[in-house]
């Protein structure tokens, strides 16, 4: 839609929102319904840090001197070090130059974290918590989207990357790594044939795309991590988490020299978390983004269709 559009077009764009920004509203009430019940606190952290955790492909905006987040990881683990328990958080997040059928530029992220689990622990619950969103919606155990029916009755699909490798194209990871086509291989491949009929756990992908991850102690050329997926979106990224500090250190360091190889903004080294790092205990986190859930609930095609406001309207 184009900002030299009529007003009265783009008034009306709102009022025809109206129904599927209830479902966001129920879907949102009944997230929080399930992790207070299940012991969580809820927290709130601040949208504007000094010092984002440098990533290669992840774009924080500059806001002043400082940066918005784009990802409320950091403040939250700091949390966890300080002695919290259980914690979740609703945050606004931002990331520069993400824009598309599934991007904002600024999107809305449910982000928990759970002390002494790891990412086998987040498999269960995230199996636990999509049927609550259902019922809480008042809908049986099966989500329909775009005409596909997806059955969330656990156990879900647990799917590795390597496997996933395997079936879906004709490299390994290993090999996609070292010819750079690993992201293009996921995005091209692989993606849109996870989660069809049943959501799909992509686990334990190898150690150079680990990011705040812990290795795997049986097999250090893996990082406990997975990517959550259902009917081709890629709805929530999660961990155990790293506790090493000199090896996060590294990881940060690497990235930032590889944002400088690429010309991309440089980040303060984000000291305070790394000074807190040590003292966090075994841990588990998760994020997944709550406006494409929106999308699954509302049989929604694009991200906008389930936000009140994209940049463009405004």
């Amino acid at each position: 839609m184009s900002r030299d559009e009529p007003d009265a077009g783009r008034e009306w764009r709102l009022t025809r929102r109206r129904a599927v920004l209830e479902i966001r509203a129920r879907m949102i009430q009944a997230l929080r319904r399930f992790f207070v019940s299940a012991g969580y606190l809820e927290v709130e952290t601040p949208a504007r840090i000094p010092a984002p955790a440098p990533e290669t492909h992840i774009d924080a905006p500059p806001a002043g001197d400082w940066f918005l987040q784009t990802s409320p990881e950091l403040c939250m683990k700091r949390l966890l070090a300080a002695g919290y328990g259980k914690i979740f958080q609703i945050a606004k997040c931002y990331r520069d130059g993400e824009r598309g059928d599934r991007h904002l530029p600024e999107f809305t992220m449910l982000e928990w974290y759970r002390p002494a689990s790891d990412y086998r622990d987040l498999m269960a619950e995230c199996e636990a918590l999509l049927p609550f969103v259902l019922e809480a919606l008042g809908r049986d155990a099966a989500l329909v989207y775009r005409g596909e029916r997806i059955d969330l009755t656990a156990p879900w699909e647990r799917l590795s990357v390597a496997e996933a490798f395997r079936r879906f194209t004709r490299l390994t990871p290993e090999d996609a790594l070292r010819k750079a086509c690993f992201d293009e291989r996921m995005a091209l491949d692989i993606e849109p044939r996870l989660g069809r009929g049943r959501p799909t756990f992509l686990y334990d992908y190898p150690a150079a795309c680990a990011a705040l991850a812990r290795r795997k102690p049986t097999d250090p050329d893996r990082a406990e991590r997975f990517e959550l997926y259902v009917s081709g979106i890629e709805l929530a990224n999660a961990f155990s988490e790293l506790t090493d500090v000199d090896e996060q250190r590294r990881r940060f360091e690497t990235a930032r020299a590889e944002r400088e190889r690429l010309g991309k903004a440089d980040y303060p080294s984000a000291e305070p978390f790394l000074a807190a790092l040590g003292a966090m205990p075994p841990a588990a986190g998760i994020a997944l983004g709550v406006d494409r859930l929106a999308m699954l609930l509302a049989d929604a095609d694009r991200i906008d269709d389930i936000v009140a406001f994209v940049p463009e309207d405004l």
